[in-house]
């Protein structure tokens, strides 16, 4: 397999800002199940490829692996082979894998895809009509064991590993077992990140030697949770640090109640536990220069946003009233986002106000709030089928956005909402805790009660009712610093402490 030496592996700046102690400059490996524009069911894909992407024009060397989905096809048909396919021992099975890459300098960061026809050549990520794939241990550790594998062969020089989420938490458990003895992987330091904590990949315990693991690793230290395989545990237990998305996830993560099954892990894991939160790309994300919206504006220049509302409101069949406030929320209708509270909110949904939905998910939410818009549909407005220019044009119209998460990590829509103008009413847990500041750019509660959800949204009608001081929390929220940039910087220390502990401990 050939080695690669193109743009994409050029410093955007001649000094780069991670390098090894004889100073070779590293490369930072994302790993990852999802990525755009290639393959995205949430918010993950956003997170991993904004934060490579804004690496790279930090001037970090920077690479990105996940497999090759039909997705992947779809978007960018124009892909080359990087060498020869390669043989992946795994389970006492020898697998073939081959390494693509999109055809083509790029000024961003390499891309490359790992090929598995049986596995990844699917119409799901992760599995169909509302199912897992029933082998999805098998097919997400070979992709991390055939990352790991064809990793010296594609990144020449010292690499840094930031592998995300449970489907790539094998990662550095194969670098310290059964890949060992290379050199190459004895130096090799490793981050995981936990984006969804409620996502860890359990499994059956006869799965240990079926994804060429030894049983030696599973054990209640290493990869065993209640008598079932789990894969981020593992991934806990052998990188050299650990981040989250957001400083009050990583708090959170150390309680009975919000470390998911894990939280002794995450106490464990001391200051190798960091949370960093997430960015939103303000390029895109700005309703001054956003093409998708039906008029630009700016803090200063408030007028555009009243036609968004107008445009808003003729796109879900709503009334067009001015004075009338506009709730929104936009994203996967799922428990996890607050939607009982929501549905169980009398007065709020009582109120003269408007509400718009957008997404779609579990049935049941689906259909609860299709029937609450046929019983008021000069109120209500929903729209099942989700797209970004629908995103767009949610935050620029909507007065107050809805995000009253049962739990949320990090959070982006919260982000863009204040950005575009439109406070939110969120939940004070994770990255909304560190994100929105009640009554300055938008209303928190604490309670996961549909009474203390409905008692923040009366008080978002109240303060919409001042004009004055309501364009002052607009404001406020659209002046807020969301930027990757700053990710970036925290994510640089991460790794060099990561890279201390990796050297003072193979």
């Amino acid at each position: 397999m050939a080695t690669l030496h193109d743009p994409a592996f050029t410093p955007a700046s001649s000094d780069p800002p991670l390098k090894s102690p004889s100073g070779e400059p590293i490369t930072v490996v994302h790993l990852t199940a999802e990525y755009l524009p290639y393959a995205r069911t949430g918010g993950l894909a956003e997170a991993v490829s904004c934060l490579a992407g804004f690496q790279r024009a930090a001037g970090h060397k920077v690479a990105a692996i996940l497999p090759l989905y039909r997705t992947v096809r779809d978007e960018d048909p124009d892909l080359e082979p990087v060498g020869q396919p390669f043989i992946v021992p795994i389970g006492g099975r020898a697998e073939e894998a081959r390494v693509f890459r999109v055809a083509g300098p790029h000024a961003g960061p390499q891309v490359f895809f790992i090929e598995h026809l049986g596995y990844f050549n699917r119409l799901g990520i992760y599995g169909e009509n509302g199912a897992d794939y029933p082998d999805n241990a098998r097919r997400f550790a070979f992709f991390t064991l055939a990352a790991m594998i064809a990793l010296p062969r594609l990144v020449p020089g010292p690499v840094l590993l930031h592998a995300h989420d449970w489907h790539t938490a094998l990662a550095p458990v194969y670098l310290r077992t059964v890949l060992a003895g290379d050199h190459h992987n004895r130096t090799l330091a490793t981050v995981v990140s936990v984006h969804n904590p409620g996502y860890q990949g359990h499994f059956p315990p006869q799965v240990v030697p079926d994804i060429g693991l030894p049983w030696e690793v599973f054990n209640w230290q290493q990869l065993e949770w209640y008598g079932k395989l789990n894969f981020l545990k593992g991934g806990l237990a052998f990188a050299d640090f650990i981040t989250t998305v957001s400083p009050t996830q990583a708090r959170e993560l150390r309680s009975p109640g919000g470390g998911f099954g894990l939280h002794a892990v995450f106490v464990w894991l001391g200051e190798r536990l960091v949370g960093v939160l997430n960015g939103i790309d303000q390029r895109v994300w700005n309703p001054a220069t956003d093409a998708l919206i039906t008029a630009q504006y700016t803090a200063d220049r408030l007028e555009g946003k009243r036609r968004c509302k107008a445009a808003l409101q003729r796109s879900f069949g709503l009334p067009q009233r001015r004075r009338a406030p506009i709730f929104g929320m936009a994203g996967r209708l799922v428990g996890q986002k607050g939607l009982d509270l929501i549905l169980n909110a009398p007065k709020l949904l009582g109120s003269d106000a408007q509400f718009v939905f957008l997404g779609s998910g579990e049935p049941r939410y689906e259909k609860a709030l299709v029937e609450l818009a046929t019983s008021a549909p000069n109120r209500i407005g929903v729209q099942l089928d989700f797209t970004d220019r629908l995103e767009h044009r949610l935050m620029a119209g909507a007065d107050i956005f809805l995000m009253p998460s049962l739990y949320e990590p990090c959070g982006l829509t919260q982000m863009r909402a204040q950005r575009y103008g439109s406070p939110p009413v969120v939940r004070r847990v994770g990255g909304l805790a560190d994100t929105v500041d009640d009554g300055l750019t938008g209303f928190s509660f604490d309670a996961y009660t549909p009474e203390a959800f409905q008692d923040a949204g009366l008080r978002a009608l109240a303060a919409y009712g001042d004009s004055g001081k309501w364009q002052a929390m607009m404001r406020r929220a659209m002046a807020r610093d969301f930027s990757w940039e700053r990710a970036v910087d925290a994510y640089l220390d991460v790794y060099r402490r990561a890279l201390v502990h990796a050297a003072a401990n193979r």
